[in-house]
């Protein structure tokens, strides 16, 4: 797997790819079949695949005063397309050179000229171009001028609701990470540096990895329990608090995963907390020890979770 960007030359081994292009925020059901089908294309026509993708987010470039809404970050996309089994992804840099892009020059000056798409795979709602001005049949109508066929694909439903991405941040949002494990078909996952924290956790008997969240969504406030999987391909049960510790001054928003039977020093590492069950809300206790014998009630009941669901699998 390559990351490309228009920054320099598409190498001459990806030219003549069948591109699927999308935000792909997420990678969910939706966007899972885009990319299966690009791949199972690319395959048939012996081309490369790529999946191509926008950075920072196109929401994020015109309300920068956004708050936090991604899903996944570069390096999860690239992780998740390249099990998808696409041999590169493309990175469009979206700021205003992008923004002022007409649909026309979209397809035929960058998909065309600077990346040599044979075959672009869209979903069915995919919009483009300054103003948006760009769908699916001007994709279409444009990329024939210019020899690249367009192909679309339907919207994916789960439940009678088209899966996407924003259902997935009210499923999160509402503390339902079963939901959104069930769109995404995985676990929501946070990855992040583990950086040094207050040393509270240590000091009750729980020590944690503390992961800041960066421009992550921000999930409902709570006590989750967690796998957390480390760089070097280990995966550790574990219980998490994911808010400001109402326990604690000042405030301070941090991911903080206890890792059961580990004992190691995760400290500068990446490591990938997935939430798996939602156990409750946060609290303020009336004083340390009541606060130690709910942290040991949490653990408890995520280890039941945790074992029933691997029983389960």
């Amino acid at each position: 797997m390559q990351r490309l960007t228009l920054s320099t030359p598409v190498p001459d081994a990806f030219r003549g790819a069948v591109v699927a292009l999308g935000n792909f925020d997420g990678f969910h059901l939706g966007h899972q079949a885009v990319v299966g089908r690009a791949v199972q294309r690319a395959a048939h026509e012996r081309r490369p695949a790529i999946v191509a993708t926008f950075d920072p987010h196109p929401v994020r470039h015109f309300r920068p005063d956004a708050p936090p809404f991604r899903l996944t970050t570069l390096d999860q996309r690239e992780a998740l397309f390249a099990h998808a089994g696409a041999d590169a992804m493309l990175v469009f840099a979206f700021g205003d050179a992008l923004a002022a892009t007409s649909a026309e020059d979209f397809v035929t000056r960058l998909l065309g000229d600077e990346v040599g798409a044979a075959a672009v795979v869209t979903g069915e709602d995919f919009t483009f171009g300054k103003g948006r001005a760009g769908n699916v049949e001007v994709l279409r109508d444009l990329g024939a001028r210019v020899g690249i066929a367009a192909e679309t694909v339907g919207a994916v439903t789960l439940e009678d609701a088209v899966v996407s991405s924003s259902r997935i941040r009210e499923a999160l949002q509402a503390g339902d990470p079963h939901m959104a494990t069930r769109l995404l078909t995985r676990p929501y996952a946070i990855a992040g540096t583990v950086v040094h924290g207050d040393k509270r956790g240590r000091e009750l008997g729980w020590p944690t990895a503390n992961v800041e969240l960066g421009s992550y969504l921000r999930p409902a406030y709570g006590i989750y329990a967690v796998r957390v999987n480390l760089r070097d391909g280990s995966r550790h049960d574990g219980v998490a608090n994911l808010g400001v510790r109402p326990m604690f001054d000042p405030p301070k928003e941090l991911l903080e995963a206890h890792l059961f039977d580990f004992d190691g020093d995760l400290y500068g590492q990446t490591i990938e907390v997935e939430l798996v069950h939602y156990l409750r809300p946060e609290a303020a206790f009336h004083d340390m020890d009541a606060l130690k014998r709910q942290m040991d009630a949490d653990a408890a009941e995520a280890k039941r979770l945790l074992a029933a669901g691997s029983a389960s699998e």
